[in-house]
């Protein structure tokens, strides 16, 4: 159900793209949407995941650099039946972690020195494994098309705002005014609702991963409240980013409502739970996690 969900997003928000093109110019203003939306998710596709990297000032690490994060990941890939993404190291205080690359095959997983510093291995493992989840699951790729699409309505709402659209348009100043105030909005609240959609899978499918919803749970709880009082200087110079992270690293912005892109920390952390009862007993990871 969350696939079909997520599906008829996406289809929305190109539809959205689209129907922004007519309301500027027309048939052509369509169709030039469309090739303008094509060729920004063709550049996305290639390189969004060395950029967002290099947002966040990511360091690569590997097994002599940091063997116990290296070697937990590649543990849990092993559990994911995953290949073994890249691994990134972030300088900030702020627990936290995300995951992206186009496809298993070229995938990364960072997280945060903050992270490493206030988790357990058993909740670390539970943060990795949901990581690892976005990646089977392809939600990188489905986010990376929707920040990149939500980027483009934006766009073509500021050609709206200093062009005034063109005498193609079929609406006239009601559909540049729909385009200028309406089309952002829409395209915010499309993109959230994706976002919020793919959380709770992942967390699903990481507590499958790693054999134990708790772990997930308990590592929530703490970076929800680590993340309150520190600031992620990164995310907040690039706000667009924050729906990858597992925790919202913006400050104030902790509602479950229209206007997160994460869905409340207390309901993720209460369908985890509800996972207890049916959850296999998963093995204490050992190494030199910490």
């Amino acid at each position: 159900m969350n696939y079909v969900k997520t599906a008829l997003l996406l289809a929305a928000m190109t539809g959205l793209f689209l129907a922004i093109g007519y309301l500027l110019g027309g048939e052509a203003g369509m169709l030039i949407a469309f090739a303008l939306a094509a060729a920004m998710n063709l550049f996305a596709y290639w390189n969004s995941d060395k950029m967002l990297l290099r947002m966040h000032g990511a360091r690569q690490v590997d097994w002599r650099s940091a063997p116990g994060l290296y070697g937990l990941v590649q543990q849990l890939s092993e559990n994911a039946g995953l290949p073994m993404p890249k691994v990134y190291l972030i300088d900030t205080e702020q627990p936290n972690a995300f995951a992206t690359g186009r496809n298993p095959e070229n995938a990364a997983v960072a997280v945060t020195r903050g992270l490493m510093q206030r988790l357990t291995s058993e909740e670390l493992a539970g943060v990795l494994a949901h990581e690892l989840a976005h990646i089977r699951n392809r939600d990188t790729l489905i986010m990376t098309v929707t920040a990149t699409i939500a980027g483009a309505v934006g766009m073509l709402s500021q050609f709206a705002l200093f062009f005034g659209g063109s005498r193609n348009n079929p609406l006239g100043l009601i559909g540049m005014l729909l385009v200028m105030f309406l089309a952002p909005l829409a395209a915010m609240l499309v993109q959230m609702a994706i976002s919020r959609t793919r959380e709770y899978a992942a967390d699903r499918g990481g507590a499958e991963i790693c054999g134990q919803p708790l772990w997930l749970a308990d590592a929530l709880a703490k970076i929800e409240r680590a993340a309150r009082g520190i600031e992620n200087h990164s995310a907040e110079a690039n706000p667009a980013t924050a729906h990858l992270f597992i925790v919202n690293p913006l400050n104030g912005h902790r509602m479950d409502g229209l206007f997160t892109t994460h869905p409340s920390t207390e309901n993720r952390i209460r369908r985890l739970r509800e996972m207890v009862g049916d959850a296999a007993p998963a093995p204490r990871p050992t190494g030199p996690w910490g």
